[in-house]
């Protein structure tokens, strides 16, 4: 069974995946990132690949990705940095990524060399859904890779039910139609956002990501769905303390609790 499908048969709330930019803070921390991820108790982990132009991604996200590309950080090196890691550790690794250099790289190239490093999933934010089913699924399905959709407060119902019927993971509910980037409380109309695709009694669980800041934002994400994803909050932290990855970890999930 697929790491992803496996934790959300044994862990139905409060599930908590983490993103971060290969190749930041350092060029060489992104198994250690992983290793004190695993070791504090992160249920999942998104592992993105660092572009010039991340059009979801807010500022910090962005700036992450620009270190990242300035250390040397490509593709290339990430399969080879993160080759024996299921050796070291077992929560599904999803990789996060636009379709420029993963097309540049081969798409099938990439599916092949996921599928062989042990990664479980995949987040393309801007790969057409018709696109994915006509070109992509076939690939997904021959390497056993989870193909994540996103939806936004703007994605119709019909969509959302054919997103449901057509992938096998999970759902990736953003919180805003803005960019990636932290904030302190949600507004009555994301919450209602939130409880209405609750409703729906979709197939696929579902984690929220965007804006996930702090011990409000959390809960209410959480009240309402499987999880939650923290982008930008992890990158400030893993900033704030790069020579102490761990403890960037633990102050994260810290201010996530408190």
């Amino acid at each position: 069974m697929n790491r992803i499908n496996q934790l959300f048969s044994q862990k139905q709330h409060n599930i908590l995946s983490l993103y971060f930019t290969a190749g930041y803070p350092d060029i060489d921390d992104t198994v250690p990132i992983l290793e004190a991820m695993a070791a504090q108790g992160v249920d999942m982990a998104e592992i993105g690949i660092p572009f010039s132009d991340p059009m979801a991604d807010g500022t910090t996200i962005q700036n992450s990705s620009q270190i990242a590309l300035k250390n040397g950080m490509t593709l290339s090196k990430l399969f080879e940095q993160l080759k024996d890691i299921r050796q070291k550790i077992d929560i599904p690794l999803v990789m996060m990524g636009y379709l420029n250099p993963i097309m540049q790289y081969g798409v099938e190239n990439f599916c092949r060399d996921c599928a062989s490093t042990g990664i479980d999933g995949v987040i393309i934010p801007d790969l057409p859904f018709a696109e994915y089913l006509r070109d992509y699924k076939p690939l997904a399905d021959r390497y056993g890779l989870k193909f994540i959709m996103l939806i936004t407060p703007e994605t119709s119902e019909e969509r959302i039910r054919l997103i449901d019927e057509h992938t096998d993971g999970f759902i990736y509910m953003v919180s805003t139609a803005a960019t990636t980037g932290t904030q302190h409380s949600f507004s009555d109309a994301t919450l209602s956002y939130f409880h209405r695709i609750d409703r729906m009694g979709l197939r696929n669980p579902r984690l929220i990501g965007f804006g996930i800041s702090n011990a409000a934002t959390c809960t209410a994400a959480q009240s309402a769905a499987n999880g939650v994803i923290v982008g930008s909050g992890f990158i400030k932290a893993l900033a704030a303390s790069s020579d102490n990855l761990p403890q960037a970890v633990a102050n994260l999930l810290k201010q996530l609790r408190n």
